[in-house]
């Protein structure tokens, strides 16, 4: 996935999280499953950086 997309879906999951986490509370089930969702994608956006990084 490119650096660029992945950015874009970080900030889309970001805000999905703040959003279901300001009409619920932040152990939510929709609000956890968000933020997993947004760890991922950050934990793959920092692995490719990496890698840039080394080459």
């Amino acid at each position: 996935m490119e650096l660029h997309t992945l950015m874009k879906d970080i900030e889309k999951y970001r805000q999905r999280m703040i959003t279901l986490a300001s009409h619920s509370s932040m152990v939510d089930s929709d609000v956890i499953k968000a933020s997993t969702e947004l760890d991922s994608l950050i934990n793959q956006y920092q692995n490719q950086t990496r890698y840039y990084k080394k080459q």
